[in-house]
């Protein structure tokens, strides 16, 4: 048994030694391959141009903390969620407007980057704008957009012009829907400023015929009760209507809206105990005209306090429509790089030069098999080689 053991190691031994004989023999053919592939890789990334990298960074806007609008949201009640909508916290969604078709468009316009990069038509600039473009977000939310080109500027102006054009679409998107918003409410509040004529001239009509009825504390002071609840429900309604428009039933943010909707007009029925919400007070020693009067009044009421909670969210309509409320913060603007990003010609030549080394022995140990092929292998490589030959005629 050592016997074989020591005669298989010598064996593999002298393989090995014959492989690195082999090598050495045809070193010459080896090393000519090497510096030729050094040599044609030298000469082809010299032939590449430089290609400098230019990159941006922004964050996109975060939504608003417990001040400023926040604040004026919370006071205005049922109606805080419709004008609260704005664009932010969301790099995905920033980096949908970045590749959309809208963005590249305007960018190409501005720089006229279909005679820049020498395009046939704008769909082909698009495809190179692509190419040219890349965009990414960081687990932190920060996005990076690249711009690649042959020009150090012009590197620099494309991410600097994709942030502007990313903020211009930004805030478009969102002034578009604040204005949808401000019109909605604006609609409203003319047909609720109709209502509260009409409460004020009926009320008023009443109390000059009657000379002045008044409802005693209690019976205003539930009358205002019933008045708030109805505003409630209906800022609510308005929001409903609002959300419907770009949102579907299943949306949990209607479904919230019509639970709501639903316990408010549960309190409004605990005031009669009917469900109806249609109660009216005792109102001092005249009855048939106290009720007219109090339901005069809380028709009045009502309106008073649909209107101002309208009104207020008409404003924070407004101010949603007149700041820039989505506008990306630019962290890094785009710097005229002074060194090239690529080709990495020194990788180049080197990479080149491994593989024709590992290419060179699998060369060389070919040859060594032919030389040393026997008289029967060589027979058979010989057919093979006529029946390749025989066979290239014919086509």
């Amino acid at each position: 048994m050592d016997t074989n053991k020591d005669e298989l190691q010598s064996e593999e031994e002298i393989n090995l030694l014959d492989l690195l004989r082999v090598i050495v023999r045809r070193k010459k053919l080896i090393i000519k391959i090497c510096v030729t592939a050094v040599v044609l890789s030298v000469a082809y990334s010299l032939t590449l141009p430089n290609i400098y990298t230019a990159t941006a960074r922004v964050l996109p806007p975060q939504k608003e903390g417990g001040g400023g609008i926040s604040a004026l949201l919370g006071q205005v009640g049922g109606l805080a969620g419709l004008a609260g909508g704005a664009l932010g916290g969301s790099s995905d969604l920033y980096l949908g407007i970045l590749k959309s078709r809208s963005v590249a468009d305007a960018v190409i316009k501005k720089l006229d980057l279909q005679k820049k990069l020498e395009c046939k038509s704008i769909d082909e600039t698009r495809l190179a704008l692509t190419s040219i473009v890349k965009t990414q977000a960081g687990k932190d939310g920060i996005i990076t957009i690249s711009a690649d080109n042959k020009d150090a500027v012009l590197a620099a102006t494309l991410a600097n012009t994709m942030v502007a054009e990313l903020g211009n679409r930004s805030v478009q998107l969102n002034l578009t829907r604040a204005g949808s918003e401000r019109v909605f409410l604006e609609k409203r509040l003319d047909l609720v400023k109709d209502d509260l004529a009409k409460a004020e001239n009926s009320l008023r009509d009443f109390q000059e015929k009657n000379k002045m009825l008044k409802v005693d504390s209690q019976a205003a002071a539930t009358i205002e009760g019933i008045a708030q609840i109805r505003a409630e429900i209906v800022a609510k309604e308005v929001q409903l209507a609002s959300l419907k428009s770009f949102q579907t039933d299943e949306s949990p943010d209607v479904q919230l809206l019509k639970t709501s909707i639903a316990k408010l007009r549960n309190q409004m029925g605990s005031f009669s105990g009917n469900g109806a919400g249609d109660v009216i007070p005792a109102v001092g020693n005249v009855p048939n005209l106290g009720l007219e009067y109090a339901r005069r009044l809380r028709e009045l009421k009502t309106q008073e306090a649909i209107f101002e909670q309208l009104k207020k969210q008409y404003e924070v309509a407004k101010y949603n429509e007149a700041k820039d409320s989505s506008s990306v913060q630019v962290l890094d603007d785009a710097v005229v790089p002074a060194k090239k990003s690529k080709p990495k010609r020194s990788l180049i030549v080197l990479l080149s030069a491994v593989t024709a080394f590992f290419a060179s022995i699998f060369i060389v140990f070919i040859q060594e098999y032919f030389d040393k092929m026997s008289d029967d292998d060589r027979g058979r490589w010989n057919e093979i080689k006529a029946s390749l030959m025989f066979r290239r005629r014919q086509n």
